[in-house]
């Protein structure tokens, strides 16, 4: 015999809100994505109606690609997010397993450090830190390699606090016996990190690459500083250079902001899986 499982009536409230939740966040992102096939005279007209018809048309994606350098902004984008979570991923692993195993003089202190600059906005720094890379001579050139790095840099500082964070209370959970027995085979510490510990915590890493990556993507403020040249816009620079220009054009404003979006969803459909788990791992085993 099969038992029915009853279903209390907070269960349904609590399925309810997140539903209607659920739809305050999807929808914008779907009338954004409609206006995008609509001409600029038929959004203001009919901005809930769904595209069929008359009213569906593909200029504005047209007009996008030709007054934007979108590729090039892609490009610029996708190398920056892609250094920054690769960056991440090791500076924070490796600081995250020194002082989630090791007892050292000011170990203590400098776990509190890291949990306190998680309370320092960027906005704080970011002057002095443009300084510093002027004097070097990374910030504000016309080397397209350095300009990226003057940007990548400010952003996987800016992101090891929440990354070292995370690793370190899974690591933390992990068993200590597993390195206990890689030391007696003749490991040191860097083997044992590389080939024990890395395996053992993929899904925090999926998890710091993945955010490491999506804010590095989102991030108009810092770029706005050391990004000027049109030619090395990053996609969030040349929306907002769009909107000071087109900002009317409400067709290819949601042309441009469908752009940038739907690339981003399709990585988190694929990768939430390990959002998730990473995240609840590591507030668990910490």
């Amino acid at each position: 015999m099969t038992k029915t499982k009853k279903i209390s009536i907070g269960t349904i409230v609590v399925y309810l809100l997140l539903i209607i939740w659920a739809l305050t966040t999807v929808y914008p992102i779907i009338w954004v994505l409609q206006n995008s096939f609509k001409a600029k005279d038929k959004i203001l007209a009919n901005s809930f109606a769904m595209p069929f018809g008359e009213l569906f048309t593909t200029a504005n994606y047209r007009k996008a690609f030709k007054t934007a350098d979108i590729f090039g902004a892609y490009k610029s984008s996708l190398f920056i997010s892609g250094m920054v979570a690769l960056l991440v991923i090791l500076l924070a692993g490796m600081g995250a397993y020194a002082l989630a195993r090791y007892k050292f003089f000011g170990s203590g202190l400098l776990n509190s450090l890291v949990v306190g600059a998680m309370m320092f906005p960027a906005f704080a720094t970011v002057i002095s830190v443009f300084q510093m890379e002027y004097s070097w001579g990374i910030a504000n050139t016309g080397n397209w390699f350095l300009n990226m790095l003057s940007v990548i840099l400010p952003q996987v500082a800016g992101n090891m606090a929440f990354a070292m964070v995370v690793l370190i209370g899974y690591i933390k959970g992990l068993p200590i016996e597993l390195e206990e027995a890689a030391y007696m085979e003749g490991c040191n510490a860097f083997q044992i990190y590389f080939k024990v510990i890395m395996p053992l915590t993929k899904p925090s890493f999926a998890t710091v690459a993945i955010f490491s990556f999506l804010w590095s993507y989102n991030d108009l403020f810092t770029q706005s500083f050391f990004l000027r040249r049109p030619d090395m816009y990053s996609i969030t620079m040349m929306l907002n250079s769009i909107s000071a220009k087109e900002g009317t054009d409400y067709g290819m404003m949601a042309s441009v902001v469908a752009i940038i979006i739907v690339p981003v969803i399709i990585v988190y459909c694929f990768l939430q899986k390990y959002i998730i788990k990473g995240m609840i791992a590591g507030a668990v085993k910490g």
